[in-house]
């Protein structure tokens, strides 16, 4: 067992100390000037075919490409959004999170769950003792992993484990949960993984009641290990074995723990070399990289483990050493902050045209809002700007069904990022066809969005129908789309560990460099601590 105490031993960092507001930096003002003078159309843009322009906003990192060639804003524009990233420091400051600064302030540790995917780094920033630590523990998770895909698990009665429960809610699900099923593809057949994190009894019994107990192990993810959504759903399926026939002093061979408190695992009942462990300055909603993506190694088993961080890495190492005007994720956090800031978009949309990338949206959810859902600078001052938008989305082909509409033609102004994977490996003769169907949909969407179609070019069209004059008037209006709508094109060459270990890495980025210029802590979160405190005083009665 490790040192769960192994901590970075940097010099602290204040970042509140000499802190500027958004509002009194002289690029915040030039955008602002910006934004409030005439605008070309995104249709003119488009149109104009500017190539500096197109090149300015494609990027590439990881194998990731980024086309914000659909965002509504020129050269000018996107130079200020640069020059606001270094009025800000967000240099510096990322610097200060991957030499293990104190960047968490408000909880005085450290946000370096970058070390998680970097323990090959001879000279990594924060230092010999963490790289250790962690791929000890990797090495421990992984090599439990390997034991279940190989059916070398037994249950108390000598069975092979068939079937993995994991029991987490929040960071010790979503990222899991979202990568298991991005990578099932990758799936070895002899062990099935399920997650369950509501604690309503029928999340958990709909997930048991078709399993084998004495073929069935739970994973229990807790950082804490007293989350009490976790305890409910643990003690009732601790329960679940005893009335199988699998007493509860015959249990050990049934369970897991994750936690960066072994020893409340260890007075719970289970077995210290059955616990694995991460540390506080590992941040829920960033976990996946450590012994809470068990169930993914599981899943994919070490190789592919290993790949998932590497992709990661590779994206760490070009966030920190690509210059600004290529860094992606810098990008994407710029270009939010535009559509946030001066365009007036209260949400941004998550449309994902790939069905394996479902619980991608809910994942970045998290990570998104939990992080910068903040009304406070990091000087303690109150903010004076918007700060983390609501983050939403899903299927896109499914959501071109449902709520598309709204894009179209409603009155709120939406920021999407579309999603797209280029390669398919499903193994159906006709997958091309829909390959390119999806294709199609997600770039005629992305195009539609941004062009629309004004009152002049919808007469023609309903003209060249053949339709009357009056019924051409009546039309018009009902058939006018007033596009404008800014969008990225995200596209991963293939759906791997390795390009999505890139594209949740590029996200977590984005996220902190956008904390960096708001001005504010992006690695607490206390709105949610209120409330957990708050529900152990309820009256816990069913019903009124």
């Amino acid at each position: 067992m490790i040192d769960t105490a192994a901590a970075p031993c940097a010099a602290p960092v204040t970042v509140a100390e000499g802190f500027v507001p958004p509002p009194q930096r002289a690029a915040w003002r030039r955008l602002q000037a910006l934004a409030a003078a005439p605008q070309p159309h995104l249709r003119e843009r488009l149109a104009a075919r500017d190539e500096a322009r197109t090149r300015a906003l494609t990027l590439e990192a990881a194998g990731l490409t980024l086309d914000a060639t659909h965002q509504a804003l020129g050269l000018p524009e996107w130079a200020a959004l640069l020059a606001l990233a270094d009025e800000s420091r967000v240099a510096q400051q990322a610097d200060a999170l991957r030499r293990g600064a104190p960047v968490n302030a408000t909880e005085g540790r450290a946000a370096l769950h970058v070390a998680l995917r970097g323990s090959h780094w001879a000279d990594a920033p924060w230092g010999k003792t963490i790289n250790r630590a962690v791929r000890q523990e990797l090495d421990r998770m992984l090599e439990a992993a390997e034991r279940l895909r190989a059916g070398a698990w037994l249950g108390a009665g000598g069975e092979p484990i068939t079937d993995v429960v994991n029991l987490g809610i929040g960071g010790s699900d979503l990222g899991p949960r979202m990568a298991v099923q991005a990578l099932a593809a990758h799936a070895h057949p002899r062990v099935r993984v399920h997650f369950v994190s509501n604690p309503d009894a029928w999340a958990l019994y709909d997930t048991l009641r078709r399993l084998d107990p004495a073929r069935t192990l739970f994973i229990v993810q807790s950082k804490s290990f007293t989350t009490v959504e976790t305890q409910r759903l643990t003690d009732s399926s601790r329960r679940w074995l005893a009335d199988a026939g699998v007493a509860p002093e015959r249990q050990a061979p049934h369970w897991i723990a994750v936690t960066a408190h072994p020893d409340r695992a260890a007075a719970w009942g289970v077995p210290r070399a059955q616990t694995f462990v991460f540390w506080d300055w590992v941040g829920g909603r960033y976990s996946l990289w450590s012994a809470i993506g068990l169930p993914l190694a599981v899943t994919i088993g070490r190789a592919g483990f290993e790949q998932l961080l590497a992709g990661a890495h590779a994206l760490d190492r070009h966030a920190w050493e690509a210059p600004p005007e290529r860094n992606l994720p810098l990008a994407l956090a710029l270009l939010g902050i535009w559509n946030r800031n001066f365009r007036g978009c209260p949400t941004h949309l998550l449309a994902i045209y790939s069905w394996r990338l479902g619980e991608f949206a809910r994942h970045v959810q998290q990570l998104d809002m939990e992080s910068n859902g903040k009304r406070v600078h990091v000087n303690g001052s109150a903010v004076a700007i918007d700060t983390g938008p609501i983050v939403w989305g899903g299927q896109g082909l499914d959501a071109q069904h449902a709520y598309f509409q709204l894009l179209h033609q409603g009155t709120h102004r939406v920021a999407v990022d579309f999603i797209g994977v280029c390669e398919d490996d499903t193994p159906l003769p006709t997958v091309d066809a829909h390959r390119r169907l999806v294709h199609a949909n997600l770039r005629a969407q992305a195009r539609a969005l941004a062009t629309g179609r004004n009152a002049e070019a919808t007469a023609a069209a309903l003209r060249a129908e053949g339709l009357e004059e009056a019924e051409v008037r009546r039309l018009t209006p009902h058939r006018t789309y007033p596009g404008n709508t800014p969008s990225n094109l995200l596209w991963l060459p293939r759906l791997d560990p390795f390009h999505l270990g890139a594209l949740v890495a590029a996200y977590e980025h984005k996220v902190f460099y956008q904390a960096a210029i708001w001005g504010i802590h992006p690695f607490d979160q206390w709105g949610v601590e209120l409330g957990k405190t708050l529900a152990r005083t309820m009256d816990n009665s069913a019903c009124p």
